[in-house]
């Protein structure tokens, strides 16, 4: 699927890495981008055509679908990581906004595309999960059950619309030098890197995207009994 010449919706694209997939979506050819955002007027990216979403407003979801008709490419990057651990957390409303945004927000995403996608050859659906849809520690244990189930998710999104000729690919990354992780100190991979392997694994129809050395080990860890964060 090359990306010159396709029309692609982004979500949560107004900043971080869902901005810079904008940019490079534009500029590997693209002929539209629209960007989802729920503050429209955010949407900076010179080309970008605004898109009011909040993936978790059904009324807005089916909008946007009706607003995209033409599109061939949905990526799923909106997102939200509240930092709160699962049982020491006050109560259960941020593991619930986890679940809502990263889990439900991206099925109903796919759910309203993918007959547009259908209409329009096939086309392909991009989730950008993490490395913690396998890895995870105390802090942030609601969001990596938010983002193991969206792998969960898109293993079987990708079952359901093989018929129709949908790639469905799985983005995983460690840490992005984005607004997100801002007060992590330790290594984060740059926004650009991540855009790139993003619209490359679409062009060549790959089905997984491991954004880093990291996030690759966390991978092959997966056969191992699991063991306690440190």
């Amino acid at each position: 699927m090359h990306i010159k010449g396709i029309t692609a919706l982004v979500t949560g694209a107004n900043r971080g890495l869902g901005r810079t997939l904008t940019r490079v979506l534009l500029e590997r050819g693209a002929a539209r981008v629209y960007g989802g955002t729920r503050a429209p007027d955010a949407v900076v990216e010179p080309g970008v055509v605004s898109v009011g979403l909040d993936v978790t407003d059904p009324e807005q979801v089916a909008a946007a679908a009706a607003a995209c008709p033409d599109a061939t490419l949905l990526v799923n990057n909106a997102g939200v990581l509240t930092d709160n651990s699962l049982l020491a957390a006050p109560s259960l409303d941020q593991a619930r906004l986890e679940m809502e945004v990263n889990y439900f927000g991206t099925l109903a995403m796919c759910r309203a595309f993918a007959p547009v996608l259908a209409r329009n050859g096939g086309g392909a659906i991009v989730n950008v999960l993490s490395i913690a849809s396998w890895l995870t520690n105390p802090a942030m244990g609601s969001y990596s059950a938010s983002k193991a189930a969206a792998w969960a998710m898109t293993n079987a999104v990708r079952s359901e619309l093989h018929g129709q000729g949908t790639l469905v690919v799985a983005v995983h990354s460690g840490y992005i030098d984005t607004d997100m992780a801002r007060h992590v100190d330790g290594a984060k991979n740059a926004p650009e890197s991540v855009a790139e392997q993003v619209a490359d694994a679409v062009e060549a129809r790959e089905v997984e995207v491991l954004a880093d050395e990291r996030t690759r080990l966390a991978k092959t860890a997966l056969s191992q009994p699991p063991v306690p964060a440190v």
